[in-house]
């Protein structure tokens, strides 16, 4: 693949100083955050989701620049992210009748483990055999169709506009068509948000939006550095995007799926769980007539319609052809 104009290393020392003042400074405000909860509470409030997304950002452009390998370049800033996420949830929380219990959990590490890091590579390694390599049978215009002389920045937004727009029309057929829900539904079903069951996804539907915001960009041969930051800032903002913390994201809101947003999407009652379908950015969203973000309300109940839908790894797999599981309750109560 090939490597885009402006790489990392073309930023000054003084800038990539400043990185590691402001990665710094962030951390320093997150940590005096815990023993002042009551002063900066606000302050946290505002400022926990740019700072974090900021630090994980700015970290692995210092770790790629410095010539760390481009894996640990990629996933130790988000595992950073994760950790302060952690934190965060559990020092400002949103509420808290939706800290996990053991069994939550056990359940979202299995779909972690499984469904977003193993799958993937097996997703991955697929593509490599089957499909790359009979890409020379297409015509080479198609093959150069990605601009892979524009700088990283512009690739990166590109590939973010791209993904979105297609992830965002899956996405929303998913809640219109019922056999899509059905697999959709899996990830409806908890009752409370916090960061860990971003991963919640039946593999089945994990596999189709790996067809749709990672396999058009392989085919075109989009260079690893703007996949690498891009799957940085995706992973840390659906780890937000999920998460149990008392934030207020002000302008953000307009820009990218954030929990405030994401809180409303995950709601029990349709006419506003079928809004905010946004992965990462919220731009489709506002174009399409489909942002919903009600001033001075808060969602109330979260999850799907049958209380008694399943809640673990395994019965959930098999969850999605059982017919009508996830409306049942729904005859009892009409």
């Amino acid at each position: 693949m090939k490597t885009p104009r402006n790489t990392f290393r073309s930023i000054s020392r003084s800038t990539r100083y400043s990185c590691v003042l402001v990665g710094l400074m962030a951390i320093f405000l997150i940590v005096a955050g815990f023993y002042h909860k009551q002063g900066l509470s606000r302050f946290i409030a505002r400022a926990a989701y740019p700072l974090t997304i900021a630090f994980v950002v700015l970290g692995h452009i210092l770790l790629t620049d410095l010539g760390s390998n481009l894996i640990v370049a990629t996933f130790v800033p988000v595992l950073f992210g994760a950790v302060a996420i952690t934190l965060l949830e559990n020092f400002f929380p949103y509420r808290l009748q939706w800290r996990p219990v053991s069994r939550d959990i056990l359940t979202d590490m299995t779909y972690m483990l499984l469904v977003q890091s193993v799958l993937p590579k097996i997703l991955g390694f697929s593509v490599a055999i089957f499909i790359l390599d009979s890409l020379h049978a297409l015509p080479k215009s198609i093959l150069e169709v990605w601009p892979h002389h524009w700088s990283l920045f512009a690739q990166l937004v590109l590939m973010f506009l791209a993904s979105e727009f297609l992830r965002y029309w899956v996405h929303r057929l998913s809640h219109s068509w019922n056999p899509l829900w059905r697999f959709h539904a899996v990830h409806h079903s908890p009752r409370k948000i916090y960061w860990m069951n971003v991963g919640r996804f039946h593999p089945l539907e994990k596999s189709l939006q790996f067809i749709f915001d990672t396999l058009p960009f392989l085919i075109l041969g989009v260079s690893e550095s703007v996949v690498a930051l891009y799957f940085v800032f995706y992973a840390t903002n659906g780890f937000f995007q999920h998460s149990n913390i008392s934030v207020q994201l002000g302008i953000f809101n307009y820009v990218v799926s954030g929990p405030e947003l994401h809180r409303w999407h995950h709601s029990k009652i349709a006419k506003e769980s079928n809004r905010n379908f946004g992965n990462n950015l919220i731009i489709w969203d506002l174009i399409f007539g489909t942002w919903f973000l009600p001033k001075g309300q808060a969602v109330t109940e979260l999850g799907l319609i049958n209380p008694d839908y399943p809640d673990t790894f395994t019965s959930q797999l098999k969850a999605p052809f059982i017919k009508g599981l996830d409306k049942r309750g729904l005859e009892e109560t009409s």
